[in-house]
């Protein structure tokens, strides 16, 4: 297991922390999609979370510290939606179930992942390191899944096939949010996840 990023505060409710972290990574989204991460200040991250930059200060120390959080909360939010299937691994169901989840958590946190895609090259190494770790293990879920797919005879994979789309499927549904320009005017989530899981299930022989 890969080491967290820790962020220290001097707050020690628990609870509050949270909060404000969800506050800071509200505003800050919404700021990086419009401004990018160079270009918008801690003040205004402050004053769009609703509290004083001196407050804000408490929850982190840099600016990269926000951008940590939002790429954090993405991962967390896709590892709470996928672990609910983990009973189905083996199964076509269960991967269809998985992608059908991953896929909405895109469809609900679309700025995030953009935001994520544009500004990960401006976090500090230790922080870089664990979100692209946390990008891979997020690949490895699906993996597992192809594997046991594999292992219950659904699905005739080799290895290395099962290792590459696991990655095709992550990026996939990535797609809806980082070409949304486009997309969204031809598709419904429904619509566009019906098609993808048509069109990997055929490329794997289903």
């Amino acid at each position: 297991m890969d080491k967290k990023h820790e962020v220290p505060t001097s707050v020690k409710d628990e609870s509050l922390i949270e909060k404000r972290r969800q506050q800071i990574i509200r505003a800050a989204v919404t700021l990086f999609k419009e401004k990018g991460f160079h270009r918008t200040t801690t003040r205004e991250i402050a004053k769009a979370a609703g509290f004083s930059i001196g407050t804000l200060y408490e929850y982190i120390r840099t600016k990269e510290d926000v951008l940590y959080f939002v790429c954090d909360s993405i991962y967390n939010e896709v590892h709470n939606k996928l672990v609910e299937i983990s009973h189905e691994k083996g199964t076509i169901d269960g991967l269809t179930t998985a992608i059908r989840h991953y896929y909405g958590v895109i469809d609900g946190m679309e700025d995030e992942f953009v935001v994520m895609y544009q500004e990960t090259k401006s976090l500090p190494k230790s922080a870089l390191e664990y979100v692209l770790n946390k990008e891979l293990e997020m690949v490895d879920i699906f993996r597992k899944i192809l594997v046991g797919c594999k292992q219950t005879g659904e699905l005739e994979l080799t290895k290395e096939q099962c290792h590459l789309y696991a990655h095709t499927l992550v990026v996939q549904g990535q797609m809806w949010a980082f070409r949304r320009w486009a997309l969204h005017k031809e598709y419904t989530i429904e619509q566009f996840t019906e098609l993808q899981l048509e069109y990997v299930l055929r490329g794997m022989g289903r």
